[in-house]
């Protein structure tokens, strides 16, 4: 039977700020440079010293993004201290045809949008394994005051309401073991039947095509 290429599958990480997303989305990226795509959004924002287009951003203007919310070009899209963000579509369906598993690092709301869209994304939860290793990482930090670490606890709150909408919920507390886990439980997704069928429907042709003689 020949090889029929292998699709790649959308994945939306989402997790509490100081769960250590962005650093196992990062060595993923590294460990596996051929298989990962982290997306790149979209934005009206300004680009800030040493962000280059279509690496940290495309940034674009109002009109221009509005235009692609129009055209529903966007996966998702949010407005956040007056700057609009989004995911394009086209860049996501580019990188996905090519077999890359493209990464989304977006919060809740967003990603339930994007299941809506996509039934067939892979939606992951990262989490500390307790709400007070939690807190303990985001003051160790030092990055921020008690009133923000306090702003980001609340936020966590509303934030844990939603999880059971995700398919995996993935605890970090040792870095190196939710990284290999991460990466088992997408391999593991390409195995799914759902996943297959244009590789099953090959087989049973050519099996059928053996059973005639031919």
């Amino acid at each position: 039977m020949e090889d029929t290429k292998r699709k790649g599958i959308l994945i939306v990480v989402s997790g509490f700020s100081g769960a250590g997303k962005g650093t196992i989305m990062k060595r993923l990226l590294e460990e596996y440079p051929g298989q990962y795509s982290l997306s790149v959004s979209a934005t009206t924002r300004q680009p800030r010293p040493g962000e280059a287009h279509g690496r940290e951003y495309f940034f674009v203007s109002v009109e221009e993004f509005e235009k692609m919310i129009a055209e529903n070009a966007l996966v998702e899209h949010a407005k956040y201290v007056s700057n609009y963000y989004g995911t394009p579509r086209a860049y996501v369906e580019e990188q996905m045809a090519l077999g890359k598993d493209v990464i989304l690092e977006i919060e809740i709301q967003g990603a339930l949008k994007i299941k809506e869209k996509f039934p067939d994304a892979l939606l992951l939860f990262i989490s500390p394994p307790s709400a007070k290793e939690l807190k303990r990482r985001l003051t160790d930090r030092g990055t921020e005051d008690a009133a923000a670490i306090a702003s980001r606890l609340s936020r966590a709150v509303e934030e844990s309401r939603g999880i059971e909408a995700y398919d995996y919920f993935v605890i970090n507390d040792s870095l190196e073991a939710c990284i290999a886990q991460v990466h088992g439980i997408i391999e593991n997704e390409h195995s799914r039947m759902n996943r297959n069928q244009e590789k099953i429907d090959q087989m049973r042709q050519e099996l059928s095509g053996f059973a005639k003689g031919e």
